[in-house]
């Protein structure tokens, strides 16, 4: 099979890329991605000479450069994503641009190659925050920042493709993704990084906030599965089960790097930030899935990649 992942140099994609090539060596993959900011060579710098890969620099915009890309493969997974809420409330162009045209591009070629499979990737930000419980696939979409309104877009405009069109589409939502390669600026490694420079670490609020964390090759797993198990037209959530407060993972990461909790700086709250985020995963266990790498054991890992990785993130930041 030959599949074209869209935004492979970025995290999750990147770690994807570098699991389905191990696991699948008999198929290929074509990488489409602008690398912008968060796109990076250097996360697939160890597989760039695979004969069974193939990296293609443009826009996921450009019609022309998709349709090349996109020529002889069996499916698509779409990686390609501006993810920082931050940036988002700050500037939310980018975001409309990437995540809502970007998509509508993907599926206009899509529907008119012959694609067997086309997975859009999406987010638990898409539902909004909930007090008690968990959404399912069926919950409403509520985002409520300009990033998770611009996913929820892209999922409804993935979703109308297979009904009108019969695209056959799969969306996934996952929780809080951590691991190798994430760009430092989201929690888990901006926190880690900053303690190595021996900076404090700015922390949103009280920290009450609470969000449910997946190791990201438990996240890889899931959409492999979904590529060849997945229901055509189906949403699957895909959540760690490892809820925990702000607070609590950066003390969880202060003890395992020894650091006290004088480093804890406590900054002005963002605005419209989600409460609580929380996934109803039963659907996608059904197909035999389930997380793997315990939060502790993932943190860990965590801590020692970007430890044993200085060049890589210090550049970067």
């Amino acid at each position: 099979m030959k599949i074209l992942i869209t935004g492979g140099c970025g995290f999750i994609g990147s770690n994807f890329i570098h699991y389905f090539l191990k696991k699948h060596p008999e198929d290929s993959l074509v990488n489409l991605d602008n690398l912008s900011y968060a796109g990076n060579l250097e996360n697939l710098r160890d597989i760039e000479n695979n004969p069974n890969y193939c990296f293609i620099k443009g826009d996921i915009c450009d019609k022309k450069v998709v349709e090349e890309a996109m020529r002889n493969c069996e499916a698509l997974i779409n990686f390609a994503a501006e993810s920082h809420v931050d940036r988002s409330i700050k500037e939310a162009k980018p975001f409309i641009q990437t995540n809502v045209v970007g998509v509508f591009t993907l599926l206009e070629v899509a529907r008119k190659s012959g694609i067997s499979r086309f997975i859009q990737v999406g987010t638990d930000e898409s539902y909004g925050s909930i007090k008690r419980g968990s959404f399912s696939e069926e919950s409403p979409l509520q985002p409520n920042s300009p990033y998770a309104a611009t996913k929820a877009a892209a999922d409804l405009l993935v979703r109308s493709y297979f009904i009108t069109y019969r695209l056959p589409v799969m969306i996934t939502r996952s929780s809080n993704n951590f691991g190798p390669y994430q760009y430092p600026e989201k929690l888990i490694p901006l926190f880690i990084t900053n303690l190595m420079e021996n900076k404090k670490v700015p922390l949103y609020g009280r920290g009450k906030n609470i969000r449910d964390w997946l190791y990201v090759e438990d996240n890889c797993k899931a959409i492999d599965l979904i590529l060849i198990k997945g229901k055509l037209g189906e949403i699957y959530n895909i959540s760690g089960g490892n809820e925990r407060t702000n607070l609590t993972i950066t003390e969880a990461i202060l003890k395992n790097m020894h650091q006290g909790k004088e480093m804890i700086e406590l900054v002005k709250d963002r605005p419209g930030h989600d409460f609580r985020y929380s996934l109803n995963n039963r659907k996608i266990r059904k197909l035999g899935w389930k997380p793997e790498v315990s939060f502790r054991e993932g943190l860990i890992k965590t801590i020692r990649w970007y430890q044993k990785n200085d060049a890589w993130w210090r550049r970067l930041k």
